[in-house]
């Protein structure tokens, strides 16, 4: 993992838990990534690929929305199936707005969280 800095001139590093510009600026993008997704997919697609290249070397906070972030694609994408096996029977519909609720609130959710440069409490949950 990277080291980050607070002031890359004087290599002073960051505060324990502290995010960095850099860090809060590209999960701010990629939960924008994802929300354009409801619209144009291949953004929700560059916005996973950019989680997974950005989380090895991100700051505590950041790491913490990567990985909500990766689950959400995952999990989203896992609802979304799910809705369509289940089209034909009717209850489908349903299922895929629901999931597009759950998706919807997820980005939010981290939005906020990710402005007030805090992390994500529980980024491992199947909920918000």
């Amino acid at each position: 993992m990277s080291e980050s800095y607070s002031n890359p001139q004087t290599r002073e590093p960051l505060p324990t838990g502290a995010q960095t510009d850099a860090g809060r600026q590209l999960v701010m993008v990629i939960y924008i990534l994802y929300l354009t997704g409801f619209f144009v997919g291949l953004t929700a697609i560059a916005g996973i690929i950019l989680a997974y290249l950005k989380q090895g070397e991100a700051d505590a906070v950041s790491a913490t929305h990567y990985r909500y972030q990766i689950r959400t694609f995952w999990i989203g994408l896992l609802y979304s199936a799910v809705g369509l096996v289940t089209a034909p029977i009717g209850i489908g519909f349903l299922v895929m707005l629901l999931a597009a609720l759950w998706f919807l609130i997820r980005c939010i959710k981290g939005l906020v969280v990710n402005s007030e440069r805090r992390p994500i409490a529980e980024p491992a949950t199947w909920l918000w």
